[in-house]
């Protein structure tokens, strides 16, 4: 067993690197006597750089059990651990230009950040029930103390309290779920577990298990009836950690929820690209359901919003619900097309995110009225956030629409018609929330006339998120091709 867990550690050198920046990080949080010290940001970014270069040079293959059956190695989860090291670096850059964290502990809110990307790593090659959910306490804890960083701050405040209270709570109902499948099969490893209730007849406790896991996972993808905390929790945190909070533990949320539900509850049938279910419990169907519920529920109540960190957090709601018709359809194109969209999501959406901490840094507002006029104002920051948002809308020749292309034509041909139609309507529908961003930019005259400054770093920020916002909207096949080698290598 030693020598096995010895031999594992080759492969477990991104979570070191991330590890050994966090323990530095803590050094540094002793050592520096001002907390406006820039250093535990430039340490934060070589030490995410480090781990995204570790994790592309590891070797994958088919994929493989390591420490004992607790996580897997393979091209599914490497996947995972660079795309959200990448948000995390564009976050920690974020981060050094937002006057929301001026005057506070630098070290110390990076430490959190840091720990949170750990979480993640684990929890996307999770693959025994143990580890899945310490990995998700990992994940959800330090969340708690970004949301409610700003000190002082009522709002702030109030944004920590309800994450913990929604966490806690999806996570107790959650592990009640664990304890269930842990009594029906006597295994905590999740390859076990599907075998055993394949074997299995116990309709009733494995569509219990199956619904209260799914509140967990719901809770951390912001899936509706599961997404209450997130409005609050976006206006309240600080803005690059929103941003933060908007992709990357979602990413890691969609990657255990593929890994646990087409495990435990399906099987993959051999050269044909699809998946069966082994038991009786029809959790595509709860699923669809929940993909139309919560695109619905996000982009109705996002018209509604005049804080943009608001607007986004109910966007945000609703493109989780288009990425949950993807997982719904039992096939490794779906699947598929889940990753494609979640890198493209992650280049509109932070670049939206980073717009508004430009703005906000000027004005000290996050209303959409603090936007009015900024075609004139700051005509750069205005265009490229118009290209984020007509992306998230999904209009060619964006790369939103080639993500929205690739799960519609999915859904459509795998017959589940009535889903397309109702992500269709809601496309529309999102159209005008984000269009009232673009009139207020440049249909309608400022109040303040000043011009509002984008550093010289924000600006070429913006530039590397917006160029692969455009690219891929006319040349995407290398991500696409990099998403279905990371299905492939999907180790069960």
């Amino acid at each position: 067993m030693f020598l096995g867990n010895l031999a594992s550690l080759r492969y477990f050198l991104p979570e070191f690197a991330v590890t050994a920046t966090i323990l530095l990080l803590v050094v540094l949080h002793v050592v520096t006597k001002s907390p406006k010290s820039t250093a535990s940001g430039f340490l934060s970014l070589l030490g995410v750089g480090a781990a995204i270069f570790l994790a592309g040079v590891a070797p994958a293959g088919a994929g493989r059990s390591i420490f004992e059956g607790m996580v897997a190695h393979d091209g599914f989860a490497i996947f995972f651990k660079v795309l959200t090291a990448v948000a995390t670096l564009v976050v920690i850059f974020m981060s050094m230009d937002s006057k929301d964290l001026g005057g506070r502990s630098q070290a110390e809110y990076y430490i959190f950040l840091l720990s949170t990307l750990l979480g993640m790593f684990l929890l996307s090659s999770a693959t025994d029930i143990v580890m899945l959910y310490l990995s998700l306490e990992l994940v959800s804890i330090p969340s708690y103390l970004l949301a409610g960083y700003l000190k002082g701050q009522e709002h702030s405040t109030e944004a920590a309290m309800k994450y913990v209270v929604y966490g806690a709570t999806a996570s107790g109902v959650m592990i009640y779920g664990f304890s269930l499948l842990f009594g029906l099969t006597g295994s905590t490893q999740i390859a076990e577990i599907g075998r055993s209730l394949a074997a299995g007849k116990a309709t009733l406790p494995m569509l219990l298990a199956a619904v209260m896991v799914a509140v967990g996972f719901g809770y951390k993808i912001a899936a509706v009836p599961f997404h209450m905390w997130s409005p609050d929790v976006y206006e309240g945190a600080p803005t690059p950690a929103t941003a933060f909070f908007s992709i990357g533990p979602k990413a890691a949320g969609f990657a255990v929820l593929v890994r646990f539900y087409y495990t435990v509850f399906a099987a993959a049938d051999p050269g044909t690209g699809l998946w069966h279910l082994t038991s009786s419990v029809d959790w595509p169907f709860l699923f669809a359901a929940l993909s139309a519920l919560t695109m619905t529920v996000g982009n109705l109540v996002a018209i509604k919003q005049d804080n943009v960190k608001r607007l986004l957090a109910y966007s945000s709601i609703a493109h989780a619900g288009y990425m949950l018709m993807g997982f719904v359809l039992l096939s490794s194109a779906g699947i598929e097309a889940i990753l494609f969209y979640l890198v493209v999501y992650l280049f509109m959406n932070l670049g939206a995110f980073y717009v508004v901490v430009v703005v906000s840094n000027a004005t000290r507002g996050e209303d959409i009225s603090d936007f009015t006029g900024l075609g004139s104002r700051a005509p750069f920051a205005a265009v490229v956030l118009a290209i984020f948002l007509f992306a998230l809308t999904g209009i060619p020749p964006f790369s939103g629409f080639i993500g929205k292309v690739y799960l519609f034509a999915e859904v459509i041909h795998r017959g589940v018609y009535w889903l397309a139609v109702v992500a269709a309507l809601n496309s529309v529908v999102s159209l005008y929330y984000y269009a009232r961003i673009v009139r207020a930019m440049f249909l309608q005259e400022p109040t303040d006339a000043s011009t509002i400054p984008v550093p010289a770093v924000s600006g070429a920020m913006l530039v590397l998120l917006a160029a692969p916002t455009l690219i891929l909207g006319v040349y995407w096949e290398p991500v696409a091709r990099i998403a279905a080698d990371s299905v492939r290598m999907l180790a069960f």
